[in-house]
């Protein structure tokens, strides 16, 4: 929060919304279940995973050249070889005073210290001239550099990358223990909406939020139970929540329908259900977000305009989803940036800007509102302004990247 920060009565500062909702998605984990690594990616790991082997498992050669013993090589530089060292090939103890032809990766023998790259080698027959003594130990892959046995190697709560999962396959690891995909139903309210390929009618819209949030929660790894269109009254969006509950949904998110108007009707169906656990937030766009539960089932209600839908579910919305599935790191990253533009009157709420990077610095959208949808498009970040804050260029703000926000 910052320091100094006022905020109008009965809103939440963004920082404690975010402590509550973690908080509340931590209280309760999804099953688990046991998959293979080819199907892993990307899921969240539900227990800690240690070495039951080093890696590597045996000291092997870093480069093409030979090996031989450091104490062993004379003042003349050249010694007899022995043997000839393929990767995947176990070799024969080296001979004293001998040295082997080895190849990269493969093992080094019992008796040999050290490797010279064979750049520096001078072969005839069957003897080997060192042009220069590497220093003891060179381009030797001591087992257990990269995995000492016994070791953690990833904690549970975190997400199993493409490295992640090369980690584990080489500790000869075949299966893990996941959390189970958490299942999302998204409903959007209002009568005024129209789907994509409807015929169009005056007062009305085409539903922006539903394939927006389709979208985001797939790309973070969830399940969507998609309840489409809901029409604007408290019986039609109790039924809505009840289907939720019937499809087996463990998180339920709603745009639209939250704010005070005679014609929002979540929070009365959540209440009649449920209970609310806050709302209204210190931020624009997207003050009315509302949070709860229903029949046990948590429940988040973002705001109706499609800008608002767009930065309280990347700042609110994802955070609880990511904790709700088990996973650890769960803030994304801020990087202080230089803007390039001014804004002399402070606001009294923490506003999030659509920017781009530029090499000015961070350069604004010219339209900020709450239902412009194409500035979106055109930024590749969130600029945070706090409240009670101007600014003039070259002063530095807080950068959140829509490429991070945008992974799980």
């Amino acid at each position: 929060m910052s320091e100094g920060a006022s905020y109008p009565k009965g809103l939440l500062p963004v920082e404690v919304a975010l402590e509550r909702l973690i908080a509340l998605a931590r209280a309760r984990l999804p099953a688990t279940e046991v998959v293979s690594l080819t199907a892993a990616a990307e899921r969240v790991l539900a227990e800690d995973m240690r070495a039951g082997m080093a890696v590597p498992p045996e000291a092997n050669s870093a480069m093409d050249g030979i090996a031989f013993c450091h104490a062993d090589v004379p003042a003349s530089g050249t010694l007899p070889l022995s043997q000839r060292i393929a990767a995947g090939h176990a070799p024969a103890p080296l001979q004293r005073g001998t040295a082997a032809r080895i190849f990269t990766g493969a093992i080094l023998p019992a008796g040999a210290d050290t490797v010279a790259m064979q750049e520096n080698c001078e072969f005839n027959g069957d003897h080997v001239h060192l042009r220069q003594v590497p220093g003891l130990g060179a381009n030797v892959r001591p087992a257990g550099q990269d995995i000492a046995l016994g070791s953690t190697v990833l904690t549970r709560g975190q997400r199993l990358s493409a490295p992640a999962l090369g980690l584990l396959a080489s500790l000869g690891i075949t299966t893990v223990s996941v959390y189970r995909r958490l299942r999302v139903a998204i409903l959007s309210t209002g009568d005024e909406l129209l789907e994509p390929g409807e015929p169009w009618r005056s007062a009305a819209i085409y539903n922006s939020n539903r394939p927006m949030l389709t979208a985001l929660l797939h790309g973070w790894g969830l399940e969507v139970i998609d309840l489409g269109r809901v029409a604007d009254t408290q019986a039609a969006t109790e039924a809505a929540l009840q289907r939720a509950l019937d499809a087996g949904a463990d998180v339920m998110v709603s745009s639209g329908g939250v704010s005070v108007g005679d014609e929002d009707h979540v929070k009365a169906a959540v209440l009649a259900r449920g209970r609310l656990d806050f709302w209204k937030i210190a931020l624009k766009p997207g003050k009315p977000v509302a949070v709860g539960e229903v029949s046990g089932v948590p429940f988040i209600g973002l705001p109706g305009n499609p800008q608002s839908v767009w930065v309280t579910a990347l700042l609110l919305a994802r955070p609880f989803l990511l904790a709700r599935q088990g996973q650890q790191e769960v803030l994304p990253a801020a990087f202080p940036l230089p803007v390039a533009f001014s804004r002399e009157k402070p606001g009294d709420r923490c506003e999030y800007l659509r920017v781009r990077r530029t090499h000015a610095g961070l350069l604004p959208h010219s339209q900020q509102s709450s239902g412009a949808l194409a500035s979106a498009v055109w930024a590749d970040g969130l600029a945070v302004v706090a409240a009670g804050q101007s600014l003039r260029p070259a002063d530095v703000v807080d950068f959140l990247p829509f490429c991070t926000l945008l992974a799980p």
